[in-house]
């Protein structure tokens, strides 16, 4: 079953071309990373997949209406900003908010759902904290936990483990790996290319104006895709606990 798919999507912003005929499909129990360098095109693919700027082409999450699309997918973009002091528990618990009616108050199996979300980021204990006075990493997992609750098929996710220390990056992928085991997927762009060969499922190398390698990490993090796209040589191997990426050097103009 596919939770995403993508038919010949292209983008322009600003009369600039940058997607060009991106076709991509995510199935369940998978884990995409998005990768590329900066500037090529991660977040405009993935905003553009979700319907939230113009694109022409297809996107099966782009026509559903609102509500629909908020039980099938949990959006985490790059922006942590967090505008009220709310407890760190209500903002988790918005990610029910698809699933209640307007104005319901949260039921038992709601409050069960916020409390497991904030135990896997390793935030229990945290609940009446008001999330305007969390650290930097701390937001980040308190918003990770919010699409958790949300609990949809899909997770897409902008860099979610940009500022977090090692420990809460491998965990933070290590969580979004077992949601694999219950049929749902993980879509996330991660410039941490050794997090991306260990954990993910499955590589979308993003270049040149539209997806330039889909596929296992090691059919993706090849010599000449490393090269070409990236500009940099790099060492990939298979290790005790699974692939093992080193950058080595930059390569010349």
């Amino acid at each position: 079953m596919s939770l995403l798919e993508m038919r010949d999507l292209s983008v322009s912003l600003g009369g600039r071309p940058v997607i060009r005929h991106a076709d991509l499909a995510i199935g369940a129990g998978e884990v995409v990373g998005l990768i590329g360098p900066n500037g090529a095109g991660k977040t405009t693919l993935m905003r553009a997949a979700l319907g939230l700027i113009p694109a022409s082409g297809e996107s099966t999450l782009a026509t559903l209406d609102e509500t629909a699309r908020a039980r099938a997918v949990a959006w985490m973009p790059q922006d942590r900003h967090i505008a009220w002091p709310v407890a760190v528990e209500a903002l988790v618990a918005l990610g029910r908010l698809p699933h209640r009616p307007w104005r319901a108050s949260l039921t038992t199996e709601d409050h069960r759902i916020v409390a497991d979300a904030l135990r896997q980021v390793g935030l229990a204990g945290f609940e009446a904290r008001a999330a305007t006075k969390l650290s930097a990493g701390e937001r980040t997992r308190a918003l990770i936990a919010r699409a958790l609750a949300q609990q949809t098929p899909l997770v897409m996710a902008d860099e979610p483990i940009a500022g977090l220390d090692p420990a809460h990056q491998m965990s933070t992928m290590q969580t979004f790996c077992d949601l694999t085991a219950q049929g749902r997927s993980v879509f996330l762009s991660i410039h941490d290319l050794g997090l991306a060969a260990r954990y993910c499922t499955r590589l979308v190398l993003v270049g040149e104006q539209g997806i330039a390698a889909d596929g296992s990490p090691g059919q993706v993090l090849t010599p000449q895709h490393l090269a070409r796209i990236f500009g940099i040589e790099a060492h990939l191997s298979n290790g005790k606990e699974g692939p093992v990426f080193q950058p080595l050097r930059v390569l010349g103009p």
